[in-house]
């Protein structure tokens, strides 16, 4: 199966996670920095993993508690979109 495209022609993250129905938030490293793709727009910098990671979900449990459940999903150095959390499944606040 082919890969979707990850980069914009402007080097920014593309927000796209195949086969997700809900609303993603992707956190993906780019150079030296965090980044977090959602809804065609992109956040960040940020420092570290961690960070990114938690301002990601903490977005996605506001929309969640909204009504609009949502993912929050990570890019690994392959290329690969993960899960790594799920509003109404895993535990708020998260224990990354």
């Amino acid at each position: 199966m082919p890969r979707a495209d990850t980069q914009n022609h402007d080097g920014r993250i593309a927000p796209i996670v195949l086969g997700a129905s809900r609303a993603s938030y992707l956190v993906a490293r780019r150079q030296d920095a965090w980044f977090i793709a959602f809804d065609g727009e992109e956040f960040g910098p940020y420092q570290s993993e961690r960070e990114a990671m938690l301002f990601a979900v903490e977005a996605a449990h506001n929309l969640g508690k909204q009504g609009g459940p949502a993912r929050v999903f990570r890019r690994d150095e392959d290329d690969e979109a993960s899960l790594v959390w799920t509003y109404g499944v895993d535990p708020y606040p998260p224990k990354l």
